[in-house]
């Protein structure tokens, strides 16, 4: 007869979990002495925001403020599913580099890597352009995590130099020409042209995908699973559309100057050469608030304070969103984020 498992604050649950919990403990520790060595300034921003960040596809945790004490108005608030847009305030005040052990929230995320309450490492480093930015983030891997890392049967070796792709390259390995569906003045990508060569290369692609749901399936069915294998990888220069809060390449305007880095066959963090330019930005955002309200209703708008300090000027800098879960679960050698987090899963309150 089946027994339900024991609740995570158990005595024997907890005891099991505490020598992953602990090295998560020191992997915090090591992560702050190892930015901070490169002259990198913690800082702390605020969690409920009046706009959690500008992702078409991540739901927010709604919120609302109601006066009690004090002066103040109602309104509605949001649980952050980034601190990015608030730590760019700081840069363009002056911070300089830094970095946030930032807690966040993605409503709807839920599986033995994902987890709508996780912890995010946000690292931003003045001037080091995208190279530094991965030659940074390749020495702080190899300065915290094990030599050689595994996940769910993928073992990498980090000691190796890490292999840097472009996703142009990534998807010539597998005979498609991503960027030649890319309208280099309009950065948008043209699905048909994508499918077309997807199918040329021999693979079998549905009818009636948009451009963005082809290059994903395309993505994770023929392209990630060949990343982060026996060295890390780097995955450079995306196309255009997934821009997102990234520069566009000034050689190759189909490209933007992203990055994505994948160690044990995981996507460990998404870094961009950032977009200083506030007219481009106000122009991307209000597209994505029209396709989020298309796709999934409304929700919030466009972060016009974000643009008003962006228009103040932001200091050429890049950036990088690493999953800190993740990298305790390598580090650990646990298979799943409950085994890292104090409290286990989610939820970590049983059903009745």
């Amino acid at each position: 007869m089946a027994h339900d498992p024991l609740p995570p604050w158990h005595p024997e649950a907890l005891a099991a979990r505490l020598p992953a919990l602990r090295r998560r403990a020191a992997l915090v520790r090591e992560t702050r002495g190892f930015w901070e060595a490169r002259g990198c300034a913690e800082v702390e921003t605020p969690c409920l925001v009046p706009v959690p960040g500008m992702e078409v596809h991540l739901h927010g945790f709604r919120s609302r403020f109601e006066p009690h004490l004090g002066r103040g108005e109602g309104r509605e608030l949001w649980l952050r599913t980034s601190p990015e847009l608030s730590i760019k305030r700081l840069l363009v005040g002056g911070a300089g580099s830094c970095f946030e052990l930032a807690r966040v929230w993605r409503n709807g995320e839920v599986s033995p890597r994902h987890a709508p309450e996780f912890t995010m490492l946000e690292v931003y480093l003045l001037g080091a352009g995208l190279e530094g930015l991965m030659d940074a983030v390749e020495a702080y891997l190899r300065a915290v995590l094990p030599a050689r890392v595994t996940h769910a049967g993928v073992e990498t070796d980090l000691s190796l130099p890490f292999e840097r792709v472009t996703v142009a390259e990534a998807f010539a390995r597998v005979g498609v020409d991503v960027l030649a569906s890319v309208d280099p003045e309009t950065a948008e990508g043209d699905a048909a042209a994508l499918a077309a060569s997807a199918r040329a290369a021999g693979l079998s692609v549905p009818e009636g995908l948009g451009w963005e749901d082809l290059f994903f399936r395309l993505m994770l069915e023929h392209v990630e699973p060949a990343l982060g294998r026996e060295r890390g990888t780097f995955l450079t220069h995306w196309p255009a559309p997934q821009a997102a809060l990234a520069r566009r390449n000034p050689a190759d305007p189909r490209a933007a100057l992203r990055f994505e880095v994948f160690a044990a066959g995981l996507e460990l963090g998404n870094a961009f050469d950032e977009l200083l330019d506030p007219e481009e930005q106000a122009v991307r955002f209000a597209r994505d608030v029209a396709e989020r309200e298309a796709l999934y209703g409304a929700a919030w708008g466009v972060d016009e304070d974000f643009l008003a300090a962006l228009r103040q000027g932001m200091p050429p800098v890049a950036g990088i969103a690493m999953g800190f879960d993740r990298l305790a679960m390598l580090a650990a050698g646990v298979p799943d984020l409950g085994g890292v987090r104090w409290l286990g899963g989610w939820p970590y309150i049983r059903a009745p």
